[in-house]
This record gives C-alpha cells, sequence and structure tokens, in this order.
C-alpha cells in the first residue's frame, strides 16, 4: 500500500469536513479513512468520494435529520435534575426518535435492559462504544447509585450533547470524541455496551469486531446486531448476524446467552 503525501491528504480532510455533514466528525477517523482511501485511487476526487461513502455508512445513515442539538441543551435547563421523573423520561425517549438506532429500540426499552442485565446488576460502572443517543437510556438500565458511565461516539456535537446531558443530570462520568478502533477504550469496567456497532465498524475493517471484542476489558459485553435494515428489509439477518458473531467468538472460552427481541439480537458475554 502506498501512502498518500502529507499536503494530499490534509486537503481531503479539509474537504470531508468543511461539509456541513460531516463537520463534526472525528478528525482522527476522517484522516484514517482517507488515508487508506488515496492509497486505493487514482485521483483525490475519486478518494474524496469514497471517503464520504464509508463516513455515511459508519455514521451518518443513523441521523439523515439534522438534530436539534442547540435547542435540546435549552430544553435541558427546564427540567427536573431527576433521571426518575416521568416528564424527563418522556423527553429523552423523544430525543432518542431523532437517531435510527436509539429510535428502532424505543419499542422495546422496557425490556431489552432489564432482561437481558437484570439479573445480574446493577452496574456500577459502564463503557458505551459508538454511543450514538444511547446514553439517553439510562434510566432504564439496572445501574447502582454512584455510577459511572463513559460514553464514545465519532460525532463531537452529539458527545457536546451528551456531556451536558452528564452535566445536569449529575451523571458521574465522561463522554469522549473518538475512533475506538485506533484508540479503544483500555479501562476495566463491570459492562461494556457494544450495541449494533459491530457491522458499522467493519465497514471500515474487517477485523475491527474481533479486535474489538478481545480488546475491551469488561465482565459483562452487551452485543447486538439489527434484525432489520434502515431500509426496513429483515430478509436473514438474523441468522446472518447470528452466524458471524458465533464466527467471532468460535474457540473462546467465553460465557454466551442469546436474546431476541423485535428489532434486535443480542447476547451477553461473559469472559472467563
Amino acid at each position: 500500500m502506498t501512502f498518500p503525501a502529507y499536503d494530499e491528504l490534509e486537503k481531503l480532510v479539509s474537504l470531508v469536513m468543511d461539509s456541513g455533514k460531516y463537520a463534526d466528525i472525528s478528525p482522527d477517523l476522517v484522516r484514517s479513512i482517507g488515508q487508506a482511501e488515496l492509497g486505493k485511487r487514482q485521483s483525490l476526487k475519486d478518494a474524496l468520494k469514497a471517503t464520504r461513502s464509508k463516513l455515511h455508512q459508519v455514521g451518518s445513515a443513523y441521523q439523515e435529520t439534522s438534530i436539534p442539538y442547540a435547542r435540546w441543551i435549552k430544553e435541558l435547563a427546564n427540567l427536573s435534575h431527576s433521571l426518575d421523573d416521568p416528564a424527563a423520561q418522556t423527553w429523552l425517549k423523544s430525543c432518542m426518535r431523532m437517531h435510527a438506532s436509539t429510535h428502532e429500540r424505543l419499542p422495546i426499552l422496557e425490556r431489552i435492559y432489564t432482561e437481558t442485565l437484570a439479573s445480574l446488576g446493577p452496574f456500577e460502572s459502564v463503557l458505551d462504544i459508538a454511543c450514538g443517543l444511547n446514553p439517553l437510556s439510562i434510566p432504564w438500565m439496572p445501574l447502582k447509585v454512584g455510577f459511572s458511565y463513559h460514553a464514545v461516539d465519532i460525532f463531537s456535537n452529539m458527545t457536546d450533547f451528551l456531556d451536558q446531558f452528564f452535566n445536569h443530570f449529575g451523571i458521574q462520568g465522561r463522554v469522549e470524541t473518538t475512533d475506538v478502533l485506533q484508540n479503544p477504550p483500555l479501562e476495566p469496567v463491570q459492562l461494556a455496551l457494544i450495541m449494533k456497532t459491530i457491522p458499522c465498524l467493519e465497514q471500515l475493517n474487517k477485523q475491527a469486531g474481533i479486535r474489538l471484542l478481545e480488546t475491551i476489558c469488561a465482565e459483562t459485553l452487551l452485543v447486538s446486531f439489527p434484525a432489520k435494515s434502515l431500509g426496513g428489509r429483515s430478509k436473514g439477518m438474523v441468522q446472518n448476524y447470528e452466524a458471524h458473531f458465533r464466527e467471532l467468538t468460535d474457540g473462546k472460552n467465553w460465557q454466551i446467552e442469546r436474546f431476541e427481541f423485535p428489532g434486535e439480537l443480542v447476547f451477553r458475554v461473559h469472559k472467563s
């Protein structure tokens, strides 16, 4: 693989991030994808097109409608500071509708974390990989009083909003904008959430799934896959993703339990 000239790579990164659609994506991720595409393409124009396509596949496709983070931050100020408040929970659900991944999970939100985790919880430390708006689901998770929560995603405007959400409700932890393929979080936690993440990361690197599963240091991992596409097609997806997950974990001395919900296939993993 040939490596592109520095100036050419920086020009590509600048062109990508000057676009409103990709302006808030982690520059490290843009640079990583751009470098790979420049090494494979005949021209900057082709590499730019391919880079934008990859970024769409791994992130932008899940938030086609602009998310009103500035308005949400203003609305936060009018909410109580209790995550148990029904009005606050109603507001959180309304926000989750704006991101495809959490929108799909709303019909099973009352069930998914209870049925998969309640028998093991409450948990005191959580890592949420490629979190999207999933931290807004905290009121429905079995967590200890005083829990800590580390959330990472590639969109800085999303992580800025989540940081405000953490501050308002007094949630201990941190939110980071990062590329987990290059900088996977390494701290030990009780619970790691890898929700509908592996298919996205494997768009960038076929080894991303197994690397992530092996690298994350958690007593329990909750790993899920979508049961249907963003377009609503579901034929064969559960079977294909289950077969893929079994390949990823083949030969591992891990305890794995399977759960299937409408719209989402979930595996609970305990590493020995």
